[in-house]
């Protein structure tokens, strides 16, 4: 997958070279004021608070609903993994504290490895793609997982930053999860990120790290949860950019 992400990149590199709340009624008598409702939301959200500002997710957990589930248990620590020494973390929130460890301009963000490298041991057991003909990587803001082949995702997930057509849409749509779409304000922040100085391996010299991941469900408050990061594209600064891992 990481070679894949390799070619993907050189594509990517080439192309942009070439390129009120209402006014209570009064009442004659004191009464019991009404407690507000809480907010609820008609979608599955994912609020990634990082050092860097937050992105907002609407998750699909009707195209991936594998992805979707193994997202929300790690993000909130409901589902058990794996430390990069092997250890069981158990009720732990994987996410929180991890960084985005890749940046392309052009391209992606990508973390979710409790290692901080990109090739850390997988936190989880390796699930297959969920892919769907209809959700492509035609617009910016796609939360998808990284893989090294298709069918081998675990934890690192990577965030596009602009739409992809021909070859680089070819490489992309079928070969790796979208689980999600981030909003405008989002793609701006991955934007930011995606420019950050780095080294020849495509890692920020000042890594963007991830506090905490709120998911709010339908009908219900915010839910808070704490997570780290797994993997997309890695480009060199110098050198051609790389596809999701």
């Amino acid at each position: 997958m990481r070679n894949g992400l390799v070619l993907l990149g050189i594509v990517v590199l080439a192309n942009s070279i070439l390129l009120g709340q209402a006014t209570p009624g009064t009442q004659d008598s004191p009464a019991k004021a009404a407690s507000a409702p809480k907010p609820t939301t008609a979608q599955t959200t994912a609020i990634i608070d990082t050092t860097a500002g937050k992105m907002t997710c609407t998750l699909f957990p009707d195209k991936a609903p594998v992805g979707v589930a193994n997202f929300i248990g790690l993000a909130s620590g409901t589902k058990d993994w794996k430390s990069p020494t092997g250890a069981t973390k158990h009720g732990v929130p994987l996410y929180d504290g991890t960084i985005f460890h890749r940046v392309i301009p052009q391209f992606m963000i990508q973390g979710g490895d409790p290692a901080g490298t990109g090739s850390g041991p997988d936190p989880v057991a390796p699930f297959k793609n969920e892919v769907s003909h209809n959700l492509l990587f035609d617009q910016p803001g796609r939360l998808a997982y990284a893989n090294a082949v298709p069918n081998t995702n675990a934890s690192q997930f990577f965030v596009t930053e602009v739409a992809f057509t021909g070859q680089q849409a070819q490489m992309l749509n079928g070969n790796y999860t979208i689980f999600g779409q981030c909003d405008d304000d989002s793609v701006a922040l991955v934007k930011k990120i995606a420019a950050m100085s780095r080294d020849a391996n495509d890692r920020p010299y000042r890594p963007i790290k991830i506090n905490h991941i709120t998911i709010q469900k339908p009908g219900g408050a915010a839910k808070s949860a704490t997570a780290p990061a797994k993997k997309p594209a890695a480009a060199t600064a110098p050198k051609p950019a790389t596809t999701p891992k």
